[in-house]
């Protein structure tokens, strides 16, 4: 387990928070107010008295103005949460990149972002199936170690065993998403119930842009198999269609489902520790008391 890289995510991440959702995540009372009505004691506005309301919700002060009952409606308070469903297989750690080590930085970036929204944090790995990080509430320190060595895709664990994340929060999934699945398939099972869903494709530079050209020798980093092949420029320009198309699969699938999709380049965080999309599209702001 990279705890070096794991740390360096975390403290990169306490410059930002998640943005409240538009629909709220569900939670036991807590500390944040959200857009839904509810019980606490923050008011929202007035509405007229229906049959089966609650008495006690009767302005009276309103009643004796205008002789006409109205109810009181509050904003409800929530405990937000945020699972994170974190691909650990192989292709996550491809040899000669920074790949493994921005995997491991992007686990810390939110659950330190989490931890500064006061949003509660859970992880959950690919391998054997969708299982949750023992201890991962905690600080990373304190977390079950885990290696990015799984054989099998996210797809192959969503069918083993599903996440046992919560209903209505905040989702995320980081993975290269360069297995062999339908997209609506993947984006479907993870945007389901939840409140927001961010889809964090993680690239080497070398998986965006491959060499010009000369002799390769490709390593199934699933099964080990190798392959020798040479990468002239059709076969470069071929391949790049092929992302570009892929990853446009990625992209309808999350627009159908309302979930978010940005492209992260491993070597690019790494230097930068900046996620620039996800504050485009306000899923992140800056943390104001950092």
């Amino acid at each position: 387990m990279d705890f070096e890289n794991l740390m360096y995510g975390y403290r990169l991440g306490s410059r930002a928070v998640f943005t409240e959702p538009q629909q709220t995540p569900l939670g036991i009372t807590g500390n944040m107010l959200s857009r839904s009505v509810g019980s606490s004691l923050e008011f929202m506005e007035h509405r007229e008295y229906l049959p089966g309301d609650d008495l006690r919700r009767i302005d009276w002060g309103v009643y004796a103005r205008s002789d006409r009952l109205a109810v009181k409606l509050f904003r409800e308070e929530v405990n937000p949460h945020v699972d994170l469903l974190l691909d650990v297989s192989r292709s996550m750690n491809l040899a000669g990149t920074k790949k493994g080590e921005a995997t491991y930085a992007l686990t810390g970036f939110f659950a330190s972002v989490a931890a500064e929204s006061r949003f509660s944090f859970r992880v959950f790995v690919t391998d054997n199936g969708c299982r949750t990080l023992e201890r991962s509430h905690l600080m990373p320190l304190d977390w079950e170690p885990f290696d990015l060595t799984a054989t099998s895709s996210p797809d192959d664990a969503f069918r083993q065993i599903q996440p046992d994340w919560r209903p209505r929060g905040i989702r995320i999934l980081v993975s290269d998403f360069l297995f062999m699945a339908e997209p609506e398939s993947v984006v479907s099972r993870i945007a389901g119930d939840a409140a927001v869903t961010i889809l964090v494709q993680l690239l080497a530079q070398s998986d965006a842009e491959p060499p010009e050209q000369g002799n390769l020798r490709l390593v199934d980093c699933e099964n080990g198999e190798r392959l020798e092949i040479y990468l002239d420029v059709l076969s470069r320009e071929q391949y790049k269609r092929n992302l570009a198309r892929h990853q446009e699969n990625y992209h309808l699938a999350a627009r159908r489902y309302g979930a978010h999709l940005t492209t992260v380049i491993a070597e690019h965080f790494l230097e930068t520790g900046r996620l620039d999309e996800l504050f485009h599209l306000e899923l992140l702001k800056f943390n104001e008391t950092s």
